[in-house]
């Protein structure tokens, strides 16, 4: 029997791999399902900014800045790409570098590149978190967050800044501020460690990005006068584009329990649940005050919505979706037409698209919620111990206010001194020329052929000059016979 046995064993082992790889390519750590969904995940939320906010940012732009604005977005994508593998990850989430008190204050700037790295078991130290998916997932998985940030600030200083300037702010702001406030909340840095909390980005993505593009549009300055209004070139674009950013916010949320676990479907359904109440929000204020809903209006409440929920989706039950969707809403439709394009103090701040009042109101108001609305019933899944103020826990709802503080205060500065050190080194605002002719002065090409694609009043005008053109034909056939 022992011969046997050898000898079918023998036989066993000298049979091809029928698996297509490696033993050591499954090792026991890893979770092909979790694994999977997290690259799926990375992948939905990548596509949310290539081509989601290209083709969003793209079609509410005028036609003659569309090229421009979608190349600021492409560019952002891929310079945070390389700016994190080589040194932005592991400053966001690898090892301490600095501690004060036992508080980690600053993350390792290094490269995250070599086999040992991109191949072993997730990890973030300082958080203590050891996922069972790929290093080389949660990379990507992190990049896309990342990249995406510096990209929603393209829709505060559409149609006038210098492009060679934003190639030089982009990788700047990505490692001087992105890498450091993800590390504070979600890196194992000195706020995750007091118990602020901020589940996919409400902080580290959205109020980040909202307050950077306001001080960013006031230093850079307003568009041409002429131009300094919304004038949308393709709302079928925007149309596009605001599906793919709205269903890939399912990887956005979904994602961050970092595997296939009920709390990524809870986070999925309070996502888009809240989203819903945000855009019906949105249109019976439009409604009410402006006597008509718009497409426009809807897609900033989309926005609003997806925002707000993002700092609670994983904490909260249904309930408090609704309730964050509806305020988030509400919120950033009174900034956006009563504080920043009527008050006094802003309206002077060309933030073309609204960026700080779609992104970083709600996403102040969404990550205060969560200190209201963190049920343990929820947060069981993700982080057990997590409770809100309407669950004996109102010290959480002083953490969320001390979180979103610091990140705006250390915002505004860095992103004031960046932008300042560059204007030493090149204009931050187009020249004249440029903004006059758009595109084609900008980069050398235009999205449109004028012809084949006329606009309106140039359809008018050529219908016109062809119903003159027959009139005087059939003119001159009747001079001759006669």
């Amino acid at each position: 029997m022992t011969v046997l046995a050898t000898a079918i064993t023998t036989k066993a082992n000298a049979l091809p791999n029928l698996s297509g790889y490696p033993q050591a390519s499954v090792p026991t750590w890893l979770d092909t399902g979790s694994n999977a969904w997290m690259l799926t995940a990375a992948t939905l939320v990548g596509l949310q900014s290539v081509p989601g906010l290209m083709l969003l940012y793209g079609g509410m732009t005028k036609r003659k800045y569309a090229i421009n604005t979608m190349m600021m977005v492409l560019y952002a994508f891929a310079i945070v790409l390389i700016i994190w593998v080589l040194a932005g990850y592991m400053f966001a989430f690898g090892p301490a570098l600095v501690s004060v008190g036992g508080f980690n204050v600053l993350g390792m700037p290094i490269p995250a590149l070599s086999s040992s790295v991109i191949a072993s078991q997730a990890s973030v130290p300082a958080a203590q978190q050891y996922p069972n998916i790929a290093m080389s997932t949660l990379i990507f998985f992190q990049f896309v967050f990342a990249a995406i940030t510096p990209a929603l600030m393209v829709g505060a200083l559409i149609e006038r800044m210098n492009f060679k300037a934003w190639m030089l702010f982009v990788p700047l702001w990505s490692l001087l501020v992105y890498s450091p406030v993800a590390f504070w909340l979600w890196g194992g840095g000195w706020l995750m460690q007091l118990g602020v909390v901020d589940f996919s980005g409400g902080y580290v993505i959205h109020v980040d990005a909202g307050i950077a593009a306001f001080v960013a549009a006031a230093m850079v300055g307003e568009r041409l006068v002429e131009e300094r209004k919304l004038q949308p070139h393709n709302l079928t674009q925007v149309a596009a584009g605001l599906g793919l950013v709205w269903l890939g916010w399912n990887g956005f949320n979904g994602g961050d329990p970092y595997g296939s676990t009920i709390d990524a479907a809870i986070a999925v359904i309070n996502t888009n649940l809240a989203t819903a109440v945000a855009v019906v929000m949105w249109m019976l204020l439009d409604t009410s005050y402006f006597g008509k809903p718009t497409f426009t209006g809807a897609v900033s409440g989309a926005v609003a919505g997806l925002v707000g929920i993002t700092p609670a989706a994983g904490y909260i039950n249904g309930v408090g979706s609704i309730i964050i969707g509806a305020l988030s809403s509400a919120a950033a439709w009174y900034s956006l037409n009563f504080f920043q394009f009527r008050s006094k103090l802003t309206r002077n701040i060309d933030d073309a698209l609204g960026v700080f009042s779609d992104h970083a109101v709600p996403g102040i108001i969404g990550g205060i919620l969560t200190g209201i609305f963190a049920d343990p019933n929820i947060t069981k899944y993700v982080d057990p111990g997590l409770r809100g103020a309407l669950y004996g826990d109102p010290y959480q709802v002083l953490l969320q206010l001390m979180g979103v503080a610091v990140v705006v205060v250390y915002d505004v500065v860095m992103t004031y001194l960046i932008l300042k050190l560059i204007g030493r080194v090149t204009p931050l605002r187009a020249s004249i020329e440029e903004l006059r002719i758009g595109d084609k002065e900008m980069h050398g090409e235009v999205a449109y052929d004028e012809f084949a694609f006329a606009t309106q009043g140039d359809a008018e005008r050529m219908a016109a000059g062809v119903v003159v053109s027959v009139f005087n034909k059939i003119n001159d056939v009747n001079d001759e016979e006669k």
